[in-house]
């Protein structure tokens, strides 16, 4: 392709992405498993025995349909950087609320996704959610373990694992007196916030 090809392919790659984290959550709302699969490829994976939309489907209808009566995702930030012209990923916030039984609960997260572009169509090829707090609106989540879902243990989350910035800041306890880093190149944001961290393990929820 041309330079101005490429660059237009790079512009109408990026809205179709934009655009996936708001189709999954108004899917995910509206309960459309159907159209929900339709978002991930074809062969997308399933756990570690399962694979295909089919299995996915199956996976999805029993994960929404107890504890949650409803749920109403909130997509916040959107990062997307770009692997090669049918590749990227990307970071997006989320603000979650649930409805379980007599409980509302909101929630705080966000997405650490890979996308794959095959026959034309841009497709989420994996979804990492990383946790900050989850706990009844009524019932603030101070102090540690913010992860509180009813009838479940307090447990921790994952927000803030996979950049080691969270961390260092709180350990270095003062000024920061290293060197101010050069900017980072246009598709390399993501990995250097990272810096080789690799992913958490993450016990995933129905978000």
């Amino acid at each position: 392709m041309s330079d101005i090809e490429t660059r237009i392919d790079r512009l109408e790659s990026l809205d179709a992405i934009r655009q996936l984290p708001a189709k999954y959550a108004l899917t995910l709302d509206m309960r459309d498993i159907d159209m929900m699969v339709t978002l991930f490829p074809a062969d997308v994976r399933v756990g570690k025995e399962a694979s295909g939309r089919k299995a996915l489907r199956v996976y999805m209808d029993r994960t929404l349909r107890s504890p949650f009566t409803g749920t109403s995702h909130h997509i916040g930030g959107h990062i997307i950087e770009f692997d090669d012209p049918d590749h990227a990923h990307g970071i997006v916030y989320s603000k979650n609320e649930h409805e379980t039984g007599d409980e509302w609960v909101i929630m705080q997260m966000m997405y650490v996704d890979d996308y794959v572009r095959q026959d034309g169509h841009w497709f989420f090829a994996r979804r990492l959610p990383l946790y900050w707090y989850a706990t009844d609106l009524n019932k603030p989540p101070i102090g540690d373990k913010k992860m509180r879902w009813p009838d479940s243990e307090p447990a921790e989350g994952n927000f803030h694992k996979l950049f080691p910035s969270f961390a260092e800041y709180w350990a270095r306890g003062g000024d920061h007196e290293g060197p101010v880093p050069e900017p980072a190149p246009l598709e390399g944001f993501i990995n250097a916030m990272r810096r080789g961290q690799s992913a958490p393990k993450v016990k995933v929820r129905a978000d």
